[in-house]
């Protein structure tokens, strides 16, 4: 029993020293996107990673995790997998974690579900290359990719027919450029969390994918919905959508020896491990 107690800890020391070092940075990944790293301490230790996405760049366009052939009753929408096999699997530049979904259990470093490559169903409104293999949902706001990079927020959950791809959230966190208050069920216990966020400027052309990691005691705890939303008001967000959180948060680049995670997701409690996931939101972009 003790050497079973000693392996999630063995794991976490080894694991923490690989994460993202506490210090700023900022570069160009590809031509329109850009990344930025924040190490901050205030409201308490923070690791924020930035992705700005210029949308009039040549080249750039969105892709969603594409569904599989329906095999359960309720039809299986798709597989598990890490972020970083999506952008490998997709030949993308950048991609993210998205959508909430189901089933999931997390009870110890070896017992949790889905493992990669097992069935699960997204919840809210997922679209790939035009199919529409998991529906809009009541409760579940989506962003929309329309033709020419044109991007909508739909809090309704329904996006236009000529959606080409698309992913959806739980809450709105900016709306006309101001922020939202957290829901009635949020706002009583809202605390640090891991966050997942993609917004967009007045003009509909620079698109921001922002990941906060968290539930890493002195290297990176987390914001709450409204400290959320007002870093959004600062950075300039006209809307903004919050994706699935905790564990899932992933932000991933291609690199020439394949997928690198930049940002330190954490799986089981183990830091730098990723989490299989439903759905992902990727980017296609020049290559340098």
């Amino acid at each position: 029993m003790l050497v079973l107690l000693m392996i999630p800890i063995a794991l976490y020391s080894r694991s923490q020293f690989s994460r993202p070092p506490r210090t700023d940075e900022m570069r160009s990944l590809f031509p329109g996107i850009v990344y930025e790293r924040k190490a901050l301490s205030d409201p308490r230790p923070l690791m924020v990673h930035q992705i700005a996405i210029d949308l009039a760049t040549p080249g750039i366009r969105p892709f969603v995790t594409p569904g599989v052939v329906a095999l359960s009753p309720r039809g299986l929408e798709t597989v598990a997998r890490t972020v970083t096999e999506f952008v490998d699997e997709f030949d993308l530049q950048i991609g993210i974690n998205a959508n909430f979904f189901n089933p999931f259990r997390e009870e110890t470093p070896w017992d949790f579900y889905p493992h990669i490559g097992q069935s699960v169903n997204n919840l809210g409104q997922v679209t790939s290359n035009g199919n529409t293999y998991s529906p809009p949902q009541a409760g579940w706001s989506t962003v929309c990719f329309l033709p020419q990079n044109r991007v909508r927020f739909e809090q309704s959950g329904f996006c236009p027919k000529e959606t080409e791809q698309a992913v959806a959230g739980n809450d709105f966190l900016m709306k006309d450029g101001k922020p939202v208050p957290p829901p009635p069920h949020i706002a009583p216990k809202d605390k640090p969390y891991s966050r997942t966020v993609i917004a967009i400027d007045k003009s509909g052309k620079t698109l921001w994918l922002i990941l906060v990691d968290g539930k890493q005691l002195q290297y990176s705890e987390g914001l709450t919905y409204v400290e959320m939303s007002e870093y959004l008001e600062r950075l300039g967000a006209e809307t903004a959508l919050n994706l699935d959180g905790g564990g899932s948060v992933t932000l991933a680049v291609q690199t020439p020896t394949g997928a690198k995670v930049l940002n330190a997701p954490i799986q089981s409690r183990i830091p730098m491990r990723e989490r299989p996931i439903a759905a992902q939101l990727g980017f296609f972009a020049p290559k340098n």
